[in-house]
């Protein structure tokens, strides 16, 4: 699975972005979070991922913080 940084998170509306391991930003909404909530993350941490399709493009699935 891919890695990256959170880059930025809107708590307030659900979503944030991941600054992946080849410098593309994707966009995650928060059902997409495995074992936390979107109130548990900060940016800068690391998380791992899917890539999948969304209405506007690639976006991030499966979404799970790195221990």
């Amino acid at each position: 699975m891919p890695q990256g940084k959170i880059k930025r998170l809107v708590s307030d509306r659900g979503f944030g972005f991941i600054e992946g391991d080849r410098g593309n930003d994707l966009f995650f909404h928060h059902s997409a979070l495995q074992g936390a909530t979107i109130e548990e993350l900060r940016e800068g941490q690391m998380v791992e991922y899917a890539v999948g399709s969304g209405p506007k493009g690639p976006c991030a699935e499966s979404v799970r913080l790195v221990v």
